[in-house]
């Protein structure tokens, strides 16, 4: 077999695009896990506390806080993994099918 850099070229880009489709999967899956079966799972992010009128915590807007940014993360993970899916999927696809295209053609 003689070396071919088209079809180096195919393959690397192929390998990628595979690599961030199983990314984005198993970003997925994770989130899935962490927020239906293994819900303590999640650390909470600590904001800067809040205080009330007289300068204690005030610990019912600190949980409210908590709740939000909790949810905003789970939100920019699925936002993350779905981005890595929607960039390696056509990724994959289009260099493993030209790959297919020149073996069919030999």
């Amino acid at each position: 077999m003689k070396f071919n850099i088209k079809l180096l070229y195919l393959y690397l880009f192929s390998f990628i695009g595979l690599i961030l489709v199983v990314t984005g999967g198993v970003k997925l899956v994770d989130l899935a896990l962490r927020a239906y079966i293994f819900t303590q799972a999640d650390f909470v992010e600590y904001a800067r506390p809040v205080l009330d009128k007289e300068g204690d915590m005030d610990t019912k807007a600190q949980i409210e806080i908590n709740k939000k940014n909790s949810v905003a993360q789970k939100q920019r993970d699925a936002a993350n993994a779905i981005a890595t899916i929607v960039v390696g999927l056509p990724l994959y696809s289009y260099h493993w099918g030209q790959i297919k295209k020149s073996k069919d053609s030999k």
